[in-house]
């Protein structure tokens, strides 16, 4: 497509004629169809103008060693097949196909095009398996030290506790007033955080590949995540520190 928006801008490119090497060549083929653009070679860049020239006219071919269509027929490198059902369920039925239509032909692989697919990512597969799990393991520990520097801080505010039990706040309030201080801290984190994923998701748009620099979703689903795993970071000490008795917390130091 991107091709006969550049050299046939305007005009039906069915039945129009083309070829390579100058002018001279530029009737050797006709154009019989068209396609969508597709990436062969590089995933991350620009689809650029390609074409399909049938093997048995295609002069690449023709050499000393492969003068004849027979002998050439030999040499194809894909085929390519368009099938119902799984197609891992198939290989045994092409091969013997082939093998019906040409016993010199030798099937090297049977491979589905997800399968290329995928095999064409490995590294990029391996790079956000990885940066997953070290989301994970950052998220197991913001979860720990926001435990930890919450239950610091009740520790530290045990006498307030206690006073304020004493002069009869209720369990309910003490848990409120550790909660929201806990919920305050991941708040500012927030805050500060998502800004900074979004500038590097951004910074990084050129690694990834058919998705975007930031999606709205996931940024709320993770900000989700730390939220409860601040709730309940928050909550553990709360709890504790609503069961203290006011007589041995206004002892504490």
């Amino acid at each position: 497509m991107s091709g006969l928006k550049k050299y046939l801008p305007k005009e039906e490119a069915i039945g129009k004629h083309m070829g390579f090497g100058g002018s001279k060549h530029a009737g050797d083929y006709e154009i019989v169809g068209v396609v969508e653009d597709a990436k062969y070679q590089d995933a991350y860049g620009p689809a650029y103008p390609t074409v399909f020239v049938p093997l048995f006219q295609n002069e690449s071919y023709e050499s000393p060693s492969m003068q004849s269509a027979e002998t050439r027929a030999n040499y194809f490198s894909d085929l390519e097949l368009l099938v119902a059902g799984a197609p891992e369920h198939l290989e045994r039925a092409v091969r013997e196909t082939l093998a019906g239509l040409d016993p010199n032909l030798t099937v090297l692989r049977v491979q589905s095009f997800a399968e290329q697919v995928s095999l064409n990512f490995n590294s990029e597969r391996l790079v956000s398996t990885l940066t997953g799990l070290f989301g994970l393991l950052a998220l197991v520990l913001a979860c720990v030290g926001l435990y930890g520097v919450t239950a610091y801080g009740v520790a530290q505010r045990t006498s307030e506790i206690g006073i304020r039990m004493a002069l009869g706040a209720d369990r309910r309030s003490v848990v409120k007033m550790v909660v929201r201080g806990a919920m305050t801290q991941i708040g500012i984190g927030l805050a500060i955080g998502v800004p900074i994923a979004v500038a590097g998701g951004r910074a990084l748009a050129s690694q990834l590949f058919a998705v975007k620099s930031y999606e709205p979703g996931i940024i709320a689903l993770a900000a989700g995540m730390l939220g409860l795993a601040a709730f309940v970071a928050g909550m553990l000490p709360a709890l504790r520190a609503a069961s203290t008795d006011p007589m041995k917390a206004l002892r504490a130091e």
